[in-house]
């Protein structure tokens, strides 16, 4: 993978830091959210850095490769149309799966609004290839697919992480993004060696690296990407780094930014991580899979071609019983641990919350103290199907729809801002009937 481009030292653009990150010094290149991105009206900021020489990179978070379904068309002719506009070297992406259901399952579509662990099998191994080929082809530069962070663990996996990755790589050339912050995040909620997984994955793959914050509760580690880098973290990226020096090593955050001097701080300890790591003495590598670049071959009809169907069937149905039971109140699928379960189910929760609280800030302003506990009432068993503006208004008419909030001046004010966004009233008893009926032939 000679022709990965050398990135630097980079850290995550976003519009909060967007003013901060032009300033901090010593930053090589930035990613972007790819989605939030619109390659006609790209931000000035964006078009500053390019001006300056920083290569921009666009980071997807809704393709949903790990899906049973095949990559939407318009979601990768978006993907292709920024890094076009932002004239990248390369593209990333999740190996995630971020809805499901469908005609594939038989069921209506279910939103996580968040990314969730693919099985590590072979069905899903399959349907993952060659979802990636698709993704490959349709896109103007290589892609790159970073490995996630997971609250739970699917019962009768037939491989390890690295092991998972490597075959990926085997038989798609796939780039890879690891995150060392995700590696560490499944080695204290699933018991997974970081460094067993670098042993095991093709370490010359690797296009970039991201490094985040997170914090533990309760025994549970929270990839939250609103906390300070840890020591742990930086351990895991001194390993990789004693394996091999990777292109591009990025800072992510994504809330509760702080100021400029400690974002800088962050930058200096990454690069003195990796400095400090490159001196020390080579790291061995020692497993069975040291030194087989790529992992290896698909044995004949394992993969792509039509008998990839009955695997997306098969992948199809787990994926959709487990996501049914984390958003829509479903019975938990056989062999999962049921309180890590209702942990990610909560965290899912309380993502949808925060996002519906940018969207709407109205809402939060209207609703006070009361605003996140009446949310998570309502999207307890209401999955997300059509959006988060949809999602804010269906709320909003849902505690009209039950004599909420009590505050007459918090009413008044909900009303106003529903019919500002929805039409010239609350809908009527009758609406709301045929509306209940609709939900329970379509199952949502």
């Amino acid at each position: 993978m000679n022709d990965t481009p050398e990135l630097g030292i980079g850290i995550g653009w976003r519009p909060e830091i967007a003013g901060t990150v032009e300033e901090l010094s010593g930053v090589d290149w930035v990613e972007a959210v790819a989605e939030n991105i619109c390659p006609g009206h790209l931000p000035d900021s964006l078009v500053r850095l390019r001006e300056r020489g920083v290569t921009v990179v666009p980071h997807g978070v809704s393709l949903g490769l790990g899906g049973a379904d095949r990559p939407d068309a318009r979601r990768l002719a978006d993907l292709a149309a920024r890094a076009e506009a932002l004239g990248s070297p390369l593209v990333t992406e999740h190996i995630a799966f971020v809805r499901a259901g469908g005609p594939l399952a038989g069921t209506p579509v279910l939103e996580a609004g968040h990314l969730l662990p693919v099985p590590r099998t072979r069905d899903a191994l399959r349907v993952l290839c060659e979802n990636i080929r698709i993704a490959q082809d349709s896109l103007p530069v290589p892609l790159a697919v970073e490995n996630i962070a997971a609250l739970i663990s699917w019962p009768h996996e037939e491989m390890s992480e690295g092991q998972f990755l490597a075959e990926l790589v085997g038989r798609t050339g796939v780039r890879l993004l690891i995150d060392v912050a995700n590696l560490h995040t499944n080695h204290v909620n699933r018991g997974e060696d970081p460094a067993t997984a670098l042993d095991e994955l093709p370490v010359e793959a690797i296009a970039y690296v991201h490094v985040a914050g997170g914090t533990e509760r309760d025994g549970v580690w929270h990839d939250t990407h609103a906390h300070p880098v840890t020591r742990p973290v930086l351990d895991v990226l001194a390993e990789l780094r004693s394996r091999v020096a990777p292109p591009g090593v990025l800072l992510e955050r994504d809330d509760d930014f702080p100021p400029a001097p400690e974002l800088a701080g962050e930058l200096t300890v990454i690069r003195e991580t990796i400095e400090a790591a490159a001196a020390a003495p080579r790291r061995a590598r020692t497993t069975a899979t040291a030194g087989r670049p790529g992992g290896s071959a698909a044995a004949p009809g394992e993969d792509g071609g039509t008998d990839g169907a009955p695997a997306r069937e098969r992948l199809a149905r787990r994926e959709t019983a487990l996501l049914s039971a984390l958003v829509a109140g479903a019975p938990a699928p056989e062999g999962f641990d049921t309180g890590r379960l209702r942990v990610q189910s909560r965290a899912l929760a309380a993502k949808r919350a925060g996002v519906i609280a940018k969207v709407a800030p109205e809402l939060p302003e209207i609703l006070g103290s009361g605003f996140r506990p009446a949310f998570l009432a309502y999207a307890a068993d209401r999955p997300l199907h059509d959006g988060y503006r949809r999602d804010a208004l269906e709320f909003a008419e849902h505690l009209l729809d039950g004599g909420g909030p009590e505050d007459p001046a918090a009413r008044r004010r909900l009303t106003l801002w529903w019919k500002d966004r929805a039409g010239a009233r609350p809908p009527r008893r009758a609406t709301r009937l045929v509306r209940a009926a609709r939900a329970a032939l379509t199952g949502r």
